[in-house]
C-alpha cells in the first residue's frame, strides 16, 4: 500500500486518516504543531510515527504522498516543502491566501511532475455527482437559474468555540472559505466558470470575528446561468438546505440523497448509478467532537466522498485508471480563489466584479 503523512491532527485524523485507510493507503506518519497533542492523536489512530517536523517525515522512505489538513494560511508553505521532496499531495481548501499565492503552488507541482489534489471531496457526494452528469446530459436543456441555500445554527452563539484561525480573516477563515469554496466548485463542475459576482460578507452573531459566519452572492456563469449562493452558519432557526437549478427544458434539484428532475413529462427521483455511489456515512469518535468546527464533521458524511477521493488518488499514484467524477486539482484551486478574491472585493466595493478566466 502507498506510504501517506498526514499534516494537521484536527480533521486529518477525524477523516483524512480514515478514508486513506478505506482507500488502501498505509498511513506512516502524523504531523503536528503541539508534540503531546501530536503523540495522543497518533496513538488513538495507531500511527507510528508521530512529529512535529515535517522535514523529518518527508525523509521517510515509505512516504510517498502527503494529505494536508491545516488552517488555510499554512497550506502554500506546507505544500511546497512536499512538492520540493518529491511527494504527491492532496491539500484542503480554501487551496491558499489568494490566487497569487495558490498559482505559486500549482507552478511548482506542476514543474515537479507530482500528482497533486484538492480536497474537494463533494464531487464525489452521490447527489451532487448526479445532479452534475444530469446537467451535462441537457436533462434540464441550457441552465438559466441556479439556487444554492444552507442555513444552520452552528455558529449562532456568540461563544461557539472554533480554532483561532477559523475567526481571523488574515488567516484565511470564515464561512466562505469553509463552506463557500464547496459551492464554488459545485457551480463550477456543473454550470461553468464565473464571470461576474455581487456579494456580501457579514456576521448573524456577535463573535467579534474579523471573518465572517454568512455570505451571499450573485453570480453569473460562462453557460449564460445566473445564480445566487447564500449561506449562515448562525441562523438559529430550522435547517434550510436547497440546491436548484432550473434550466430551458426542466428543473433539477435534491431533496436529502434524492435528485429529482420535473419537465413536461413530470416530476421523478432519478436513480443514482453504480459508478457514483459512495461508501455510507461513517462518524468519527464523538469523544473528539470539542469545537463547533469538530461538529460539522458529526455525521461523516464526508467519509464516504473522501474515500472515493483518495482512491482517485492512489489511482493517479499508481497510474490506474480512474472512474467517477473528475478529481479536483490544484487548478481548480487557483480557479476558486479568483472567485473567492473576487467574492471579497465585492463585498469590500460594494459593487460588480468581473472575473477574468
Amino acid at each position: 500500500m502507498p506510504g501517506v503523512a498526514v499534516i494537521g491532527t484536527g480533521f486529518g485524523t477525524l477523516t483524512h486518516t480514515r478514508a486513506l485507510r478505506a482507500a488502501g493507503f498505509e498511513v506512516q506518519a502524523l504531523v503536528g504543531r503541539d508534540p503531546e497533542r501530536t503523540k495522543a492523536k497518533a496513538e488513538r489512530f495507531e500511527i507510528p510515527v508521530a512529529s512535529t517536523t515535517l522535514d523529518d517525515v518527508l525523509a521517510m522512505p515509505d512516504v510517498e504522498a502527503v494529505t494536508i489538513a491545516t488552517p488555510p494560511h499554512t497550506h502554500a508553505e506546507l505544500a511546497l516543502a512536499a512538492i520540493a521532496a518529491g511527494k504527491h499531495v492532496v491539500c484542503e481548501k480554501p487551496f491558499a491566501r489568494d490566487e497569487v499565492q495558490a498559482q505559486r503552488v500549482l507552478d511548482a507541482a506542476e514543474r515537479a511532475g507530482v500528482v497533486h489534489l484538492l480536497g474537494c471531496e463533494f464531487r464525489y457526494a452521490s447527489g451532487q455527482a448526479l445532479t452534475t452528469r444530469l446537467i451535462a446530459e441537457g436533462a434540464v436543456g441550457e441552465p438559466r437559474l441556479a439556487t444554492f441555500l444552507l442555513h444552520i445554527p452552528l455558529l449562532a452563539g456568540a461563544g461557539a468555540e472554533v480554532p483561532d484561525w477559523w475567526s481571523r480573516a488574515s488567516d484565511g477563515g470564515g464561512w466562505l472559505g469553509a463552506q463557500g469554496s464547496h459551492v464554488i466548485d459545485q457551480v463550477r463542475t456543473t454550470l461553468g466558470e464565473f464571470t461576474g459576482v455581487s456579494a456580501s460578507l457579514l456576521n448573524l452573531a456577535e463573535h467579534g470575528w474579523t471573518a465572517e459566519d454568512t455570505f451571499s452572492v450573485h453570480f453569473r456563469t460562462s453557460s449564460g446561468c445566473d445564480g445566487f449562493m447564500q449561506s449562515t452558519a448562525s441562523d438559529r432557526g430550522p435547517f434550510l438546505i436547497t440546491s436548484r437549478i432550473a434550466g430551458t427544458k426542466g428543473t433539477v434539484w435534491a431533496e436529502g440523497d434524492a435528485v429529482k428532475v420535473a419537465d413536461e413529462t413530470g416530476t421523478r427521483t432519478v436513480d443514482i448509478p453504480g459508478d457514483l455511489l459512495t461508501p455510507a456515512a461513517e462518524a468519527p469518535p464523538a469523544d473528539l467532537l470539542v469545537t463547533a468546527y469538530d461538529w460539522l464533521h458529526s455525521t461523516g458524511i464526508d467519509m464516504g466522498p473522501y474515500t472515493r477521493l483518495f482512491e482517485t488518488f492512489r489511482c493517479l499514484i499508481e497510474g490506474a485508471p480512474t472512474s467517477g467524477p473528475r478529481p479536483a486539482t490544484f487548478a481548480d484551486g487557483v480557479a476558486a480563489m479568483r472567485v473567492m478574491d473576487a467574492i471579497r472585493r465585492s463585498a469590500a466595493d460594494h459593487g460588480w466584479v468581473d472575473i477574468s478566466p
